[in-house]
């Protein structure tokens, strides 16, 4: 088992930034691909960014390409989105998630663990 817990969301005006980390712990961290996926009001989960068990490689949405961007510290069990220049339809509960396997992935399916989310809200 892993267990995730997000946070570092908040209420920030557009054009703003926002870092959320993502702590782990129990079963190695170390070997599982991570990914943040977002869920906006009245809307389906949806894909956000996914970093490899290494942090070498790393995939995100079309949507935040170029805004966001996934790190991870093994050595602190953590995973990162850095948020820059966000936007109001960006405004979705974050989570984080963490799979059985070493390469990133985009589909929610593929993920074993979640997180229970943290809260992003984006004024204009």
């Amino acid at each position: 088992q892993v267990q995730l817990v997000e946070s570092g969301g908040g209420l920030v005006q557009a054009g703003g930034s926002l870092r959320l980390s993502c702590a782990a712990s129990g079963r190695t961290f170390v070997t599982n691909a991570m990914g943040w996926f977002r869920q906006g009001p009245g809307k389906e989960r949806e894909f956000v960014a996914a970093i490899n068990w290494s942090g070498d490689s790393t995939y995100y949405a079309d949507s935040v390409k170029g805004r966001f961007t996934i790190s991870r510290d093994n050595a602190k069990n953590t995973v990162y989105l850095q948020m820059n220049g966000l936007k109001p339809e960006d405004t979705a509960v974050y989570y984080c998630a963490a799979r059985q396997g070493m390469a990133a992935l985009t589909s929610e399916y593929r993920y074993d663990y979640w997180g229970q989310g943290t809260q992003v809200a984006v004024s204009s």
